[in-house]
């Protein structure tokens, strides 16, 4: 074997060691947001609060996010994206013990404080995540962006299992967090080990040793100023808001808009969280047989219709199948704004950090103000107001359409 080939091989080989530790640091990262979000009724009665009481709290998370996001590009360049995820495993886990002892305790601020250390380390984990999920797909020359948010939507699946379960057995919520806190606090520690090693993207200017685009970056306000990044953003913006109020509501909506228990509503969220693992594991296959544009509008327009039967069901399995539906559709929206925003590896960084906090301030910031709205009309009612943001991401899906060849040419 000669030492070209032989190269090769080793190289392929850290892509693939990559590509698990991908998969597993995704899955962990649903699990940990999982065990939050299908409990979130638990922490509601814990701490005495309603629907209002509960768009608040989970404001603290979202200003967290929106705090750190910005950040996380910043950071996973100078730490590496395996530094970035470590320290984002390790601030959410930190967090997760100051929400269990503020439920304990019966403590809205505490709990709000825990909340908004947990939105950060989410957002920054988040964000290193994909980072080094485009770099893995890039190098591997095929769609694999669904694929890793299949695996978050898996573990997802399996926290809002684990939760239901708990619940069923009368386990409380910060038991509950402690036990899931500890694995995370270990195993974050260990996957990035075998991503791949960090590599300079442009070449160093011989004064200063800035990449050698930065002037003109700053002159022109890097990827914020760019109408592409901005489109995908919306693109984003639109399912992650979809996938967001699933995520925070579908329970309580469950419980409060058709009188079920909470196990029932942990368990609609797990249909919810089913439909679109199972939606992002082919859709990789479904983006590179008919493009992301096509494939972006049939799924949108599937979300539409499953959060209009969801909302107008009369009864618990009317409304599963319109979770299904909502599931399938709000699926490939936010990973296939990864993969189109981190196609050029000189600018990925910076897109996928614009394209990530336009997403989570819908992710985050959106469920608490449909919290809001649901004091007033219901929250079942108010989760029609994510239809309008569906509608200008359909809009704006030809953003999204592959750009391979010409992407490193800043718009």
């Amino acid at each position: 074997m000669t030492r070209t080939s032989e190269s090769a091989v080793h190289t392929a080989a850290a892509v693939n060691r990559s590509m698990f530790a991908v998969f597993a640091v995704f899955a962990l990262n649903g699990i940990v947001f999982a065990s939050w979000a299908a409990r979130i009724p638990a922490a509601a009665e814990a701490l005495g609060i309603g629907a209002g009481g509960t768009g608040v709290l989970l404001l603290f998370s979202a200003i967290g996010s929106v705090i750190a996001l910005p950040l996380g590009g910043a950071v996973a360049a100078r730490i590496t994206n395996a530094g970035a995820v470590r320290a984002g495993g390790l601030t959410t886990s930190a967090a997760s013990l100051l929400i269990a002892y503020g439920l304990s305790a019966g403590s809205m601020p505490l709990t709000a404080a825990g909340l908004l250390v947990f939105g950060a380390g989410i957002a920054l984990w988040d964000v290193a995540m994909n980072l080094e999920g485009a770099d893995v797909e890039r190098r591997l020359g095929r769609t694999m962006m669904p694929r890793f948010h299949a695996a978050f939507s898996g573990g997802s699946f399996v926290g809002a299992l684990i939760g239901a379960g708990l619940a069923a057995l009368g386990i409380s919520l910060p038991l509950h967090l402690l036990g899931v806190l500890t694995v995370v606090a270990v195993t974050v520690l260990l996957l990035p080990r075998s991503f791949l090693p960090a590599r300079p993207v442009r070449s160093r200017a011989a004064s200063g040793g800035a990449p050698a685009d930065a002037g003109r970056d700053r002159r022109r306000g890097g990827a914020w100023t760019e109408g592409r990044t901005l489109l995908i953003g919306v693109v984003v913006l639109g399912a992650a808001l979809t996938e967001g109020a699933a995520n925070d509501w579908v329970a309580k909506a469950t419980v409060d808009g058709l009188g079920t228990t909470e196990t029932a509503g942990a368990l609609m969220f797990a249909v919810f969280v089913a439909s679109m693992t199972a939606t992002r594991w082919v859709g990789s296959t479904l983006i590179d047989r008919f493009g992301r544009v096509r494939t972006l509008r049939w799924c949108m327009g599937a979300s539409l219709a499953g959060l209009l039967v969801f909302v107008f069901a009369p009864n618990v399995w009317l409304a599963g199948a319109g979770a299904v539906l909502w599931g399938i559709g709000a699926a490939l929206g936010f990973p296939t704004g990864m993969s189109a925003a981190g196609e050029d590896p000189q600018h990925a960084a910076a897109r996928v950090s614009v394209v990530s906090t336009l997403g989570y301030m819908a992710f985050f910031v959106g469920p608490p103000v449909l919290g809001f709205f649901g004091e007033l009309w219901g929250i079942r009612t108010a989760l029609l107001l994510v239809a309008g943001a569906m509608l200008v991401s359909i809009l704006a899906a030809p953003a999204a359409r592959e750009q391979r060849g010409t992407a490193s040419t800043p718009e």
